[in-house]
């Protein structure tokens, strides 16, 4: 068989250096479908990635199609700015009814800009106007977005550098684990809280992921995270949970802080909400905490309502039956982890951990460059997956909710084969 070349030209010509996972997968992408995508010349890949975590219901999900295409074909308001419509209504009653409510969550619901660090930046925003305080305390390998608001609060040196100026008013704290088990939890950060002479500045809150995604995969335990909440409640700091990657079942429960029990004061949601890669994101927050001038914080596109479309086409048609996504989506974790056990078993002197919830997995190799070359033979062999962790040195798996049983069996297979031919 003979491969043609994509052409790229116009790609590395016009479009700016900054570009990054195109250099990964070197093709023209054309269509997809599912946990399917197709370049120009018909090669056709299956989708570990899934949108980075914003497409958990596949790719062109038709369901979630078939509510969009109505909507345009009947004229629905496509840019609504934050005004009243037909689609942000049935989105609101669809989320109060399907997932706050049996849930008993009390959260008012905010539309920043339709981008997950924009959630970020107008969770911090209304803490530090809440409270009174600017410090805002992170965790190491935290992942929160690129604005600089967000950037404050990530870990990462090569992303910070990025911003060019100094990051201020974020103080990072050790994650769950941080020390593999030698020091008890928090005992770092509540000893600064209670030193007057430690140097932190009293925080309005603390921001977490409950899995760190682009942190390598780092999966905190419930029991840390209740440790955490009781914390911040004992210490007057609010409680952000981050669950823009997490979120929206890519762990089991809608929300990722479900099986810890605990219920933040601000969470932030967007990446897989409008379930179909439209631009959404969410801010919710406990109604105490609605302190907002009209306008004090907003955004042009905050009003995407072919989102909301999406959004409630896919809160109907996967969770509003209760239970089923959830267990579905533990099952197929199950599958995925008993997979990775038989690579770590297969490869024991080069695999260091597997790790990972739900849908979301990582596996890290003791040689650092590892798997970026995974990542590539992969590619090679009609697979997408990235790379996370600081040095990219964990393989990640993101693969859509709904793929199949057989579709995770022949990604896993891949993956396997990639780790044995990268040795």
């Amino acid at each position: 068989m003979t491969i043609t070349q994509p052409d790229l030209s116009v790609f590395e010509t016009l479009e700016s250096e900054v570009r990054s996972y195109c250099r990964g997968w070197p093709t023209v992408f054309d269509r997809a479908h599912g946990s399917r995508m197709y370049d120009e010349d018909g090669h056709e890949y299956l989708d570990f990635f899934a949108g980075a975590g914003s497409l958990n219901y596949g790719h062109n999900n038709p369901v979630l199609k078939r509510a969009l295409i109505d909507y345009l074909e009947r004229d629905g308001v496509t840019h609504g700015l934050d005004m009243s419509t037909t689609a942000k209504r049935a989105f609101l009653e669809s989320f109060q009814n399907w997932i706050l409510r049996p849930r008993d969550l009390p959260y008012k619901v905010m539309f920043p800009g339709p981008t997950g660090t924009n959630a970020v930046e107008s969770a911090l925003k209304l803490a530090r106007k809440v409270k009174g305080r600017e410090a805002i305390v992170s965790f190491t390998n935290a992942f929160h977005g690129m604005s600089l608001g967000s950037l404050a609060v990530t870990g990462n040196a090569f992303k910070r550098a990025g911003a060019g100026i100094p990051l201020v008013h974020g103080t990072p704290m050790p994650f769950d684990n941080y020390f593999d088990g030698t020091v008890p939890d928090f005992l770092w950060f509540e000893r600064l809280l209670e030193d007057q002479g430690s140097g932190l500045n009293k925080p309005a809150a603390v921001i977490v992921e409950t899995v760190q995604g682009e942190g390598g995969i780092n999966v905190a335990r419930p029991e840390w995270l209740r440790a955490l909440a009781e914390l911040c409640e004992r210490q007057d700091m609010l409680l952000i949970v981050d669950d823009i990657q997490m979120g929206c079942g890519r762990t089991g429960a809608f929300f990722s802080f479900e099986e810890a029990g605990i219920t933040p004061d601000i969470v932030t949601v967007s990446k897989s909400i409008s379930g179909y890669g439209l631009p959404m994101a969410l801010t919710l927050f406990k109604p105490e905490l609605d302190v907002w001038e009209p306008g004090e914080h907003n955004g042009t596109f905050r009003g995407n309502n072919p989102a909301f479309v999406t959004a409630t086409a896919a809160l109907e048609a996967y969770w509003a039956d209760g239970s089923a996504m959830e267990k579905q989506t533990r099952a197929r974790g199950e599958q995925v982890e008993r997979a990775l056990i038989a690579v770590a078993e297969e490869n024991p002197a080069d695999v260091k951990e597997y790790r990972g919830r739900g849908l979301v997995w990582g596996v890290e190799f003791h040689d650092k460059g590892r798997a970026e070359r995974v990542a590539r033979r992969a590619f090679d062999l009609g697979l997408l997956i990235e790379t996370s962790g600081p040095e990219s040195e964990v393989v990640k798996l993101l693969p859509a909710l709904t793929v199949t049983p057989d579709e995770l069996d022949e990604g896993l297979t891949t993956l396997a084969r990639a780790v044995r031919e990268t040795a």
